[in-house]
């Protein structure tokens, strides 16, 4: 469970926001002064804090730097009144989170605190390089292969400089892990990391969300804005699936590497910033500029340094490793003993070809130790699980026949206004909707279920605004 520090000195709003987070299922500490939130700081861990500018004797900017001094990864949203925004401003460009104006809504307030304690998490949380597969605890790379060897090389010649990598591999692959390896190995290490999904974030909000704007730049700019980009001054940026980013807004990026500045969008003025770009994609970028897709420059740019990690299928002397170690952090993750894998099931996985890649193994294994309450893995579980496309033809058929009907129903009325991108949204929104019903709201299981990173499934719960009765956790 996740632990916020709420530091407000206006009692009411405190104490019912306090109770709001509780029952979002985090665990919630409150303090009235800056003074006092820096003591609860200095006594436990924690993954959040709250920041408002405006406390009595140390001001919200002083105890934002205090905060930083004492635990520079621990991310901070500040709340801020409109007399108190270019304060909040400078925060951010300080190392805050973000920033929120009073009075907030809600549902966009849970979201930041979702990112945010994801980017503390992702700053924090160590990945082991070349680990051993007993390792019981946090993320790693596990592999011994050749392969595997070459990419713990490249991690290692290129962390300490500020060369511009490109990561490439199929999705599952393991791509986030090792920009987070880079970037915890790295002189940087000490400055904010920033992760933004370049296919998560709609087209319409992502140079808004990289660049920031000025007041009055569109409709609703009612404030100055700062990017995520500006934000990680003097850090990080891992921009995930760049392949699919739009093309006026790789322009923008290719800027930033050549002149290490960017415009905020409604602006002039040109802000140098210095950030260290770590990018990567699961697409076949030469392709991609073959089919004006792609800018062949940026292509360049970005590949000073490429590692390409391999499928699995194309390393399975790893598979084992991979299973011990999942088996152990899984186990312990679910508070079960480790029940061990009979060699027919091992056999069984080392057969397979993996189109999911590591991602895939790993979610397998979670949903048998979930499933087998502690048995042992035989070959049995397994083949319903990996066979079940082919096993249930049938029923998959059945299914997909109405979905079909559904389709085309709504594409023959009179008053149809579905375009492509709603139906896929759609399906989308259930698929979702229904890996969250069946890990009981948690976010961090249902992400693993499809497949995706955390910060992917917060975006998506929010593209398609998915409310449940069930409580959805992480």
């Amino acid at each position: 469970m996740n632990t916020i520090l709420v530091i407000d000195d206006d009692d009411q709003l405190r104490i019912s926001f306090c109770k709001l987070l509780r029952e979002e299922n985090y665990s919630v500490l409150g303090a009235a002064s800056g003074e006092a939130g820096v003591d609860i700081i200095t006594q436990q861990p924690l993954d959040l804090v709250i920041l408002d500018m405006r406390l009595p004797g140390m001001d919200g900017m002083e105890t934002f730097k205090q905060i930083k001094k004492k635990d520079p990864k621990l991310p901070v949203i500040i709340v801020t009144a409109f007399g108190t925004t270019e304060t909040a401003i400078e925060a951010t460009k300080m190392g805050a989170y973000d920033y929120v104006l009073k009075p907030f809504e809600i549902p966009e307030m849970l979201n930041l605190i979702t990112q945010a304690i994801d980017a503390g998490y992702f700053m924090k949380s160590p990945v082991a390089v070349d680990a051993a597969p007993d390792q019981q605890s946090g993320d790693a790379i596990i592999g011994q292969s050749r392969a595997m060897q070459t990419v713990y090389k490249a991690i290692g010649r290129v962390a300490q400089t500020d060369a511009t990598i490109l990561i490439r591999g199929e999705s599952g692959t393991g791509k986030e892990l090792v920009a987070r390896a880079v970037y915890q190995h790295g002189a940087r290490s000490d400055k904010p990391f920033l992760i933004i999904n370049c296919v998560a974030i709609p087209e319409t909000l992502l140079e808004s969300e990289l660049f920031g704007y000025e007041k009055g730049a569109f409709t609703g700019a009612s404030q100055k804005h700062i990017g995520k980009i500006e934000q990680a001054n003097g850090g990080t940026v891992f921009l995930d699936e760049i392949g699919d980013m739009p093309l006026s807004i790789q322009a923008k990026i290719l800027r930033l590497l050549q002149e290490k500045s960017i415009e905020r969008l409604g602006g002039e003025d040109t802000i140098p910033v210095d950030v260290r770009i770590i990018a990567a994609t699961h697409q076949n970028l030469e392709q991609a500029i073959e089919n004006n897709k792609f800018r062949e420059d940026l292509y360049f740019r970005l590949k000073v340094v490429t590692i390409e990690l391999p499928p699995l299928r194309d390393r399975k002397d790893d598979i084992p490793g991979l299973i011990a170690y999942y088996l152990q952090k899984l186990s312990s993750e679910l508070k079960m003993d480790n029940p061990g894998i009979h060699d027919e099931a091992l056999t069984l996985l080392n057969d397979y070809e993996w189109p999911g890649n590591v991602r895939e193994l790993g979610n397998l294994i979670q949903k048998v130790l979930i499933f087998n309450r502690g048995a042992p893995i035989a070959a049995s579980d397994l083949v319903q699980i990996i066979h079940r496309r082919h096993e249930n033809n049938h029923t998959h058929d059945i299914s997909l026949d109405t979905i079909r009907q559904w389709v085309r129903q709504n594409m023959a009325g009179e008053s149809n206004s579905y375009g492509f991108d709603d139906f896929v949204d759609i399906i989308s929104g259930i698929v979702i909707s229904e890996a969250l019903v069946s890990t009981d709201g948690n976010r961090t299981q249902a992400a693993k279920l499809l497949g995706m990173s955390r910060p992917t499934l917060h975006a998506k719960i929010e593209k398609y605004n998915i409310r449940m009765q069930t409580r959805i956790s992480d």
